[in-house]
């Protein structure tokens, strides 16, 4: 907290590690009522450098990484392959902070993936099985058409097989950013980066 009332970020108010800090302000960013806390902007590049972004939706986070859940073949699934780093943006600005992390990406367990997906409300299994992501389509009416057949196969009482190509990555952090804004463009920027060494330093940029 600034000395006028302005809410600032501090290298003594900045959590012991990068996990205990995400934690705190996603806790924060959930209690405030803003849509969507846990939407964060997935940037992915393909083998020739391409760079492409959207939003996904945070499904877990832990001392490894944070996960998110796609189908393999769409086109973050296909450029993680080719290029598996990855860049993360979750952008609350109700509170005026930004989190960005910067890393490799692995796939998770196959079991981690069909715990996740049989966890899903039934309608968004059933949108999963009826979609092949990022792929060209004729019309809207080839989607409804192939979920009114998975509808007929899969009632809602029984259970929706998880798509073959379909499960979580994981972003291992290189780097996490904890972006505050301040008046006159005087953000605080504090980053834990990973050392060689394995362990973590802490780091203020300049806004």
């Amino acid at each position: 907290m600034g000395g006028d009332g302005e809410v600032g970020l501090s290298e003594s108010e900045l959590a012991g590690g990068w996990l205990a800090q995400f934690r705190d302000w996603h806790e924060q960013a959930r209690s405030s009522g803003m849509a969507e806390p846990d939407a964060m902007v997935l940037g992915t590049a393909s083998a020739e450098g391409m760079p492409s972004g959207r939003s996904v939706l945070l499904k877990g986070v832990d001392e490894r990484g944070f996960e998110f859940f796609t189908n393999y073949d769409s086109r973050k699934g296909v450029e993680l392959a080719e290029n598996p780093r990855a860049s993360l943006v979750f952008p609350w600005y109700p509170l005026q902070r930004q989190v960005i992390a910067i890393g490799s990406v692995e796939t998770v367990a196959q079991e981690r993936s069909e715990e996740y997906f049989a966890s899903r409300p039934y309608r968004s299994r059933l949108g999963a099985l009826s979609s092949s992501q990022s792929s060209v389509i004729p019309d809207r009416a080839t989607l409804e058409q192939a979920k009114a057949r998975l509808e007929a196969e899969y009632p809602p009482d029984g259970p929706v097989p998880r798509p073959h190509r379909w499960g979580g990555f994981r972003v291992v952090p290189e780097t996490v950013e904890f972006w505050q804004g301040r008046r006159d463009r005087l953000h605080d920027r504090l980053r834990f980066r990973r050392t060689q060494a394995g362990g973590w330093i802490v780091e203020r940029l300049s806004p």
